[in-house]
């Protein structure tokens, strides 16, 4: 009998631990394919109640290919174009023609060459497939190969352009954000363990569980249960890197510390994972249905990223829980070399942390003041966070060729004119219609649609087709279509027709981008209040208290607040952005809270049995005594990992690194280490109720406290 024992202590860990290599290996090639099954448009993910949708719907009814326009534009270096030039410019369209037509892109006979009224530009727009997704970044890149004219600089340009330089932005999501990300948490870990082992087996047991959780996510998308872009699975790629390694120092902590105190591995891997599993459930969990209330928004791109985190975070968990234990259990205290545990040997929880706890315990009202006014202060820049919206042209950091070409087509031509705002308004009284949006400032023509694709920007006597009751106008917008300008004409647009005619719609690619900044707001307005229900919810029920949830929700806004001013400040004055977004607003909070409120869980179930033995003002000392060193670590981790988007080159995604970055560094080093343990202090043994504590004992707490099981 005590043989079979001794086989299965190593056999358990053993099969496990092929278990999960050999499911992992098999769904490595699934989760490869998840940028195959995403979807990037941001048209894509409106609800079907947008006006812009609507009118996309309706549009259907004229017969009107869907095309996305790419122009080839060409502008002189010192003044005038010659005569040479233009002519030379339809060579280079028909071969630009030739190019996209052979790569299956091309959807209609492209213009010819149009000269600028000031004769220094020529431009020409070659209408290209809107659905040739991936293909699109490669066919735009081999338009750009094209020799250019004598005396000019060329551009390729428009929406088409514009999208695929946006989308060339994602290429690195599943190459250099990984090498990024694992990079820097490998160079933490090795510095925190000092071992060249133990952080390889952390990083191995987060590589698994986003293998497996990537691929659980292609196979919902491909089945259309879920719709993914590029942003989101970049950011569910970090965070189940960041939580699996957050998840694995814990139980790492735990094991090292039982290692001293139990001789066999076995035995303090059961301690270890029994004083682990519920701190990591209940972390996990809280995080889990904080993003899952992404599922109440009604653009499609937060819905999909609420049940892709959820599944990452499931396998963060399911992974630090079985792989991790069992390789720390087949390598036991080898894993720790050249620093392994002694059992026996006697640990401390650290001066320096002790230290800090002694003295908040000494000053807590002063910390609490000086912690709490330092992010009140810096939550007053939060209303100057600029949240309407970026152009999609100055969506990538460092400019885009398709950029600078807007900037130039604006120069020489009505910048909106490759992609007008389309009005669809019952055929009694369109006239009426048409001549109230031409007077709206920023509208530089109205056209009806006659049949064919174009067309003058102005009414003239010409006669829309009619459909179903319905006709068509183009409104040729002044200012470049993805601006902020083209929104506000649009919206004035939507003003002006509807006092003419409540049924006329305004859609297109610029009311497309409007509905999704106001529908994005709308969602902050909802979220925001649902995911702070939720978690205090849930810390109330993980805590059986009132006062402390609400004490610890309250820290966390104060500290998400604070992050967005913080955010507001470096945008414009650091990094010189054009704006942000409502959904790096609405993205960052829930993501903010619900890993902020991670380290309070940790901090404050410890606290909480440390209470029950020594009061709370004493047990809130001892805990952070005792959990400071893997929090930090943890804190570093996580902020490292989302701090690895900044390498991409897409703006959203910086400004969505730094945000959780610095606000993961901020409640580890601030709100868990300073405000909280200072306001438990001050509250004492009412921080729990209306629970009751196991124990009454209010002992004082001592200079410095006595070590504590992590």
């Amino acid at each position: 009998m005590p043989s079979r024992t001794r086989i299965l202590r190593w056999l358990v860990p053993a099969l496990v631990a092929v278990a999960w290599l050999a499911t992992a290996g098999p769904l490595g090639s699934f989760s490869g394919k998840l940028g195959q099954v995403s979807e990037n448009d941001s048209a894509a993910f409106l609800p079907d109640s947008a006006e812009s949708t609507r009118v996309t719907e309706l549009q259907q009814q004229f017969r009107t290919e869907r095309t996305l326009p790419v122009i080839l534009l060409w502008e002189s270096d010192d003044g005038a174009l010659a005569p040479a030039a233009l002519a030379e410019a339809q060579d280079r369209v028909d071969e630009a023609a030739a190019l996209a037509e052979e790569a299956g892109a091309l959807a209609g006979e492209p213009s010819p060459p149009i000269p600028a009224d000031d004769g220094e530009a020529v431009q020409a727009v070659l209408p290209f497939d809107p659905d040739l997704g991936e293909a699109l970044p490669e066919v735009i890149s081999e338009l750009r190969t094209i020799p250019g004219i004598d005396g000019t600089t060329a551009y390729v340009t428009g929406p088409g352009a514009i999208f695929a330089d946006f989308a060339a932005g994602f290429s690195g999501i599943d190459g250099l954000l990984l090498v990024a990300a694992f990079g820097v948490v490998l160079l933490i870990l090795l510095v925190v363990y000092r071992s060249p082992l133990l952080p390889l087996l952390v990083i191995g047991t987060a590589g698994l569980a986003l293998v497996v959780s990537l691929a659980v996510a292609y196979f919902l998308a491909e089945r259309g249960w879920i719709a993914v872009n590029g942003q989101s699975q970049g950011i569910a790629s970090i965070l189940v890197v960041g939580a699996a390694t957050d998840y694995g120092l814990l139980l790492v902590a735990r094991y090292r510390e039982e290692l001293r105190r139990e001789e066999s591995k076995y035995a303090a891997m059961r301690v270890a994972l029994r004083q682990s599993w519920e701190p990591i459930l209940a972390s996990g969990g809280t995080v889990i249905l904080g993003v899952l209330c992404l599922l109440f928004s009604d653009l499609g791109s937060n819905r999909g990223l609420g049940p892709i985190s959820a599944v990452c975070i499931a396998f963060a968990m399911l992974a630090a829980l079985t792989f991790l234990p069992a390789v720390l259990v087949l390598f036991g205290r080898a894993a720790f070399w050249p620093f392994r545990p002694r059992y026996g040997e006697e640990h401390t929880s650290g001066t320096g942390w002790e230290r800090v706890s002694a003295s908040v315990g000494r000053r807590p009202g002063r910390y609490l003041l000086g912690s709490a006014g330092a992010l009140v202060v810096l939550a007053l820049f939060l209303p100057t966070f600029d949240a309407g919206g970026i152009p999609l042209s100055e969506a990538v950091r460092g400019g885009s060729e398709s950029g600078a070409g807007q900037e130039s087509l604006a120069r020489h031509y009505e910048a909106g004119s490759s992609s007008p705002a389309v009005i669809i308004t019952p055929a009694d009284g369109w006239a009426d219609v048409a001549d109230a949006a031409a007077r709206v400032d920023g509208v530089a023509g109205v056209a009806p649609f006659t049949g064919e694709q174009g067309g003058p920007p102005g009414a003239g006597d010409a006669q829309p087709v009619e459909a179903d009751g319905l006709v068509r106008l183009d409104a040729t917008l002044a200012d470049a279509p993805d601006s902020e300008a083209a929104q506000d004409t649009v919206a004035d647009l939507r003003t002006a027709v509807g006092d003419v005619d409540p049924d006329a719609l305004v859609g297109g690619s610029t009311a497309g981008d409007l509905d999704t900044q106001e529908t994005a707001a709308r969602d902050l307005a909802v979220i925001v209040p649902l995911v702070l229900l939720v978690i205090a919810v849930v810390l109330a029920l993980l805590l059986r208290a009132i006062v402390a949830p609400l004490l610890l929700v309250l820290t966390v806004a104060l500290s998400t607040a604070a992050t967005v001013g913080v955010g507001a400040l470096v945008f414009e004055h650091v990094f010189g952005f054009p704006g942000s977004d409502p959904q790096v607003l609405l993205i960052g909070f829930v993501f903010l809270v619900a890993l902020g409120i991670d380290y309070n869980i940790f901090l404050m179930t410890r606290a909480r049995e440390e209470s029950a033995r020594h009061g709370a003002r004493d047990g809130v000392l001892r805990a952070l005594a005792v959990t400071g060193g893997v929090i930090t670590s943890a804190g570093l981790v996580l902020a490292a990992t989302f701090g690895a988007l900044t390498v991409l080159p897409l703006v959203i995604l910086v400004q969505l690194g730094f945000l959780v970055g610095f606000g993961v560094l901020l409640d580890t080093f601030v709100v868990r280490t300073l405000l909280v343990p200072a306001a438990v202090h001050l509250i004492g043994d009412r921080v729990w109720w209306p629970g009751r504590l196991a124990s009454g004992a209010t002992e004082p707490a001592p200079e410095h406290p006595e070590p504590a099981r992590v």
